[in-house]
Formats: C-alpha cells, structure tokens, sequence
C-alpha cells in the first residue's frame, strides 16, 4: 500500500460492525443535496466537461466541492489533513497531464489511463498505487454482458477515479462511504478497498444472469433450436471477457495482502480486503465453471445436430431405396408386358412373304413364344429381386 501520513489513534479502533453497516450490498446511495451522483452533468464548462465530481474531506467529513481542477489544487493544499477524492468519466489529455503534474503521476500510468482497454492490474509507482479495474453489468433485455473499466490512482492525500463505459456506479461507494466518517477517516486505502468491493459485488449479478442464461440454451440444445449454436458462441465470448476481468484480480489482491505489515495497512481493512479476495476467487471459479460448461453444451449440441443430420440422411437414403424398388418393379413389368407387344407387333406387319402367316402352328407359335420370352424375363428378375 502506498506510504501514509502518521494516523490517529482513532482511526484505527474501527468495529468490524462499522464497515458492514457501511457497506451493505443492497444499501443504496444516500443522496445529498451537496454530493450529487457521479454522472456528467447536462451543461458544464469544456473544461469541467470530464469531471464527474470533486470533493475534499478532512476526518472523514466531506468540506467542500470544488467545481474545476484548479480550485480542487488550491483547496487540497490549504487542508493539510484533507484529502482530494476526483472522479472523472472519459477524461481528455490535458486533465490527466494537469492531474499527473500536481499529484506526481507516473508517464506509464498516466498514458494507461488515457486508453481504454488495458487488462487488470495493480502496479506501484512510488508512494501511488495505479490499478485497473474491469467492472460488469447484466443486462436484462438483450440478455448479455456488458463491460466498463475504471482506473484508480490512490496516493497519500488522494483518489483518482477514470472511468471509461458506464459501469461500475462510484456514486453508491461515494454515499456509503460518506455515511460513515469513521470509516472515510481511513483515507485513501479505505476507498480504495470500497472500490474493489463495488467492482466485486457487480459480478454477482452477472453470475446469476449467465447461470439463467446457461439453464435456457440446455434447454433450446435439446429442444433442437436452430438458433441455439449462435447464442452459446457469444456466451462464450462473454465468458472469456469476464475471466479476463476476474482472473488477474485474484492476483492483485493477493499481492495487496502481501504488503499489509510493509505499509501497515489498518487491521479492519485487512479483514475486509480477505473477504474482497474470496468473493473474487469463488467468483473466478463460477466463471471458469461457465466457460467449462459452455464448451460441453457445444459438444453436446453438435452431436445432437450430428445426429440429425444423420437421422435426416437415413430417412432420405431409405425412401430413395424405397423409391428404387418401386423403379425396380414397375422396369420389370414393364419388360415382360413388352415382349408379347414386340412379337406381335412384328406378326402384325402383314407382309406377304412371312412363312408363319401361311403356316397351320403360326399362331400357335407366336403364342408359345410370347409366352416363352415373358416366362423367362420374369425368372430373371425374381432371381435379382426386381419382383
């Protein structure tokens, strides 16, 4: 954690019960008229235009909001004791440049948080902490995952918060936070590990969303939906942005757990930083579970629509054979009733030089050989099974 200024005594006497009514999942964002939520107003000034709010606290007690950069500068250097929290949404250049020029921004960090994008990690730069966060949401209509990152500078004296999409709300971990003084008296660590909760309390929704999601597509596998191939490939894609967003922050936060003697991290802090850890490890978990799951459903799809397909092949080769036989037959009879036709047909041509016409057997024999072509013709295709 990052180097701190010497603490009072009180700020270190905090009950386990202070931080759980301080955080409670459910609870939502106390409202003030002074603190408004941390979204970009309608009309604000171009240079103000990123700056979702600023404000100072001193004893966990916020004293002011100071509407631009500047004024936030100068106010924070008159409070020796204060600290600065400054969230801002998809700042420009200059603010993280002006930013990085008053506080000590490290360039790497600085240039990281100008873009999106960025996996999630923790990096230390002298006495600042530089971490980056991948929050999401569920959302309920187009039934999907969405992704937002938040960057977060946290210094002896101050937060910085850069967000880039919609997700996480930091009004909500703004108002829980300011309803406990005692708890906000920690400084920055303490809305550092606020932060980290909110982020890790959103996956839950998403995790039930996707387990609803996964029960729905077995159900279409084995219905035979046409459509069902296509939903579990974008499952899919959800399921590796979300393990990329969970996976690394187990890691992170067992490195911050690591430095909890070298920075003498506040013992209520440590506890909740363990509880932040596991919700992240059993979450990482279900999601490795969803992507293991999702590839079996594609398995098991693909086997059925094999088997389908199979089952369609068979039908149609057995009606073709079908079909073949009926051919068979009909060829056959069709054979043998045109043998007497043939024979009589050449008799028929009344010619006067045919010796069978003047002849006492020729009828006889015209007889006999129609019936001898026809008999045969119809031994030949019995013994092939045309018959």
């Amino acid at each position: 954690m990052p180097e701190r200024r010497a603490v009072p005594a009180s700020r270190r006497n905090l009950r386990k019960s202070v931080w759980r009514r301080t955080l409670p999942p459910s609870k939502p964002p106390t409202a003030e008229p002074s603190a408004p939520p941390e979204q970009p107003p309608a009309a604000v000034p171009a240079e103000a235009a990123s700056i979702v709010q600023a404000s100072l606290y001193r004893d966990g007690v916020r004293v002011s909001d100071p509407a631009t950069l500047a004024d936030t500068y100068r106010e924070l250097r008159e409070q020796p004791a204060g600290m600065a929290w400054i969230g801002l949404a998809r700042p420009t250049e200059g603010e993280l440049l002006s930013l990085a020029a008053e506080f000590g921004l490290h360039p790497l960090a600085v240039e990281d948080a100008m873009e999106a994008h960025q996996r999630p990690k923790l990096e230390r730069y002298g006495d600042t902490l530089f971490v980056v966060l991948r929050a999401a949401r569920y959302l309920d209509a187009p039934e999907e995952v969405d992704f937002g990152e938040l960057h977060v500078f946290v210094g002896p004296d101050f937060v910085i918060t850069v967000r880039h999409g919609a997700a996480p709300d930091l009004s909500a971990v703004r108002g829980r936070m300011e309803d406990s003084p005692e708890l906000l008296k920690l400084g920055p660590e303490a809305v550092l590990y606020a932060i980290l909760d909110a982020v890790v309390d959103g996956y839950a929704p998403v995790v039930e969303g996707v387990q609803i999601d996964i029960d729905e597509i077995e159900t279409e596998v084995f219905r035979g939906d046409p459509e069902v191939s296509r939903r579990i490939y974008e499952l899919s894609r959800e399921m590796v942005e979300f393990q990329r967003a969970t996976r690394p922050l187990v890691g992170m936060l067992h490195g911050l757990m690591a430095g909890f003697a070298k920075y003498e991290t506040d013992e209520e802090l440590q506890r909740y930083l363990r509880d932040v850890a596991d919700h992240v490890t059993h979450t990482s978990e279900r999601v490795d579970g969803f992507r293991q799951a999702l590839t079996e459903i594609l398995t098991v799809n693909a086997t059925l629509v094999t088997q389908q397909q199979n089952a369609e092949m068979r039908a149609l080769a057995e009606a073709g054979f079908e079909q073949n036989e009926e051919v068979k037959k009909i060829s056959s009879w069709a054979a043998i009733l045109f043998a007497p036709t043939l024979v009589g047909t050449i008799y028929g041509m009344n010619f006067s030089h045919m010796p069978e016409l003047h002849w006492a057997f020729g009828y006889p024999f015209a007889i006999a050989l129609m019936g001898v072509v026809c008999t045969t013709l119809y031994v030949v295709f019995k013994r092939r099974d045309w018959l």
